[in-house]
């Protein structure tokens, strides 16, 4: 039987077979080593290269700043606020999350 990092990573690369053209990924490396997060991370680069949208939900800082082109932070079930290149940062992201005036403070 598979663990559960390698039940992930198969369900990625099989998905990408499919020609899928949007990929929704919520949480897909939570509870996993690192080893088999870098392979995930590899996967996912690969099917974004090959054009496949992704849409990444993730708790986990690291990774999708590594892994994301704009994050969209939301708060209580609305957009905070969107974040493309430089914006990209832990602070920004926080802000966002945390301050209802946050939108304001960031520049577009």
């Amino acid at each position: 039987e598979l663990s559960g990092g390698n039940q992930q990573k198969l369900l990625i690369a099989r998905w990408m077979s499919e020609r899928t053209k949007v990929l929704l990924l919520d949480e897909p490396t939570r509870g996993i080593d690192v080893g088999t997060k870098a392979e995930i991370y590899k996967l996912i680069n690969e099917a974004a290269d090959q054009g496949l949208a992704i849409l990444l939900v993730s708790s986990e800082m690291p990774e999708l700043l590594a892994l994301s082109d704009r994050v969209l932070v939301m708060g209580e079930g609305v957009i905070k606020g969107e974040l493309r290149g430089d914006q990209m940062t832990q602070t920004n992201i926080l802000t966002l999350a945390t301050d209802e005036s946050a939108s304001a403070t960031i520049a577009h």
